[in-house]
């Protein structure tokens, strides 16, 4: 990946922080709460900064910097819908991402460039939807993942209305046996399957990560993430992590450094 591609990840993963933060200051200043002031003039360490004409301040809300994606494409037309029409009808008990988070998937894969998409968790194939959408424009592939038979049934039927079916080859069955049939490079790797597994997925797959791709994980927040998955990217000096969206859903992205 070159240098400005690089730059490309970082600027994503440092705006993705800001708006995180300034959401969670949002949500402050609309439930009426004053930060907690320890210095004159000066908020002190874990101070909640809000006042008049700042990101926190008076009137700021949550869903201040909200905003709905907007096609370009024929594709980005055709799949938009879909994502949609799943966001309203298929969310209830089928452990989707939100559409924010699926958005930051889609940032991530279409700035890497990635080629190749591993996916270990396809529930009815929304975020595989979303990680489509970069692909179409990376010229990519996705490879995901689903033990359940009823979800990866509808998964296909939502990849083929939102035409993407060639782009995607959806593996049923145990992903802690069936990854061990896969090829590098992976460019992206996202886990959002069983919490506890993800260790495991880690062990097998960071090999095949290529340097400079992304590894992903959904639901790293402190009541569902495994503290060894938590240490395995936090203490390995190959892997430079950053963690998202806490302490709603929490997200980690990391890095595998060249």
């Amino acid at each position: 990946m070159s240098s400005r591609m690089s730059k490309s990840v970082v600027s994503i993963l440092a705006a993705t922080a800001l708006a995180s933060l300034l959401a969670v200051v949002g949500a402050w200043a609309a439930e009426g709460q004053r930060p907690p002031a320890t210095g004159e003039g000066r908020p002190g360490r874990g101070a909640r900064p809000g006042g008049p004409g700042r990101a926190g301040g008076p009137g700021a809300s949550a869903s201040s910097f909200a905003a709905a994606p907007i096609a370009k494409t024929e594709a980005e037309k055709k799949i938009l819908p879909v994502l949609d029409d799943m966001n309203k009808n298929q969310r209830g008990g089928n452990m989707n991402v939100p559409e924010e988070d699926g958005r930051l998937l889609r940032l991530l894969t279409e700035s890497v460039g990635a080629k190749q998409v591993v996916e270990i968790g396809t529930s009815t194939g929304y975020s595989g939807l979303w990680f489509c959408l970069a692909l179409r424009s990376t010229g990519g592939k996705l490879i995901t993942h689903e033990i359940d038979a009823g979800r990866a049934s509808l998964a296909r039927e939502n990849f083929k209305r939102a035409g993407v079916e060639d782009l995607v080859t959806l593996v049923e069955g145990d992903a802690h046996k069936e990854v061990a049939k896969l090829k590098g490079p992976i460019d992206v790797l996202f886990l959002d399957a069983d919490k506890e597994g993800y260790i495991d997925y880690l062990e097998k797959l960071v090999p095949l990560v290529r340097p400079g791709g992304l590894i992903i994980a959904h639901n790293i927040t402190p009541r569902m993430a495994d503290p060894n998955y938590i240490k395995a990217i936090t203490t390995n000096p190959d892997l430079e992590s950053a963690f998202l969206n806490m302490p709603d859903r929490g997200v980690s992205v990391t890095l595998k450094k060249r």
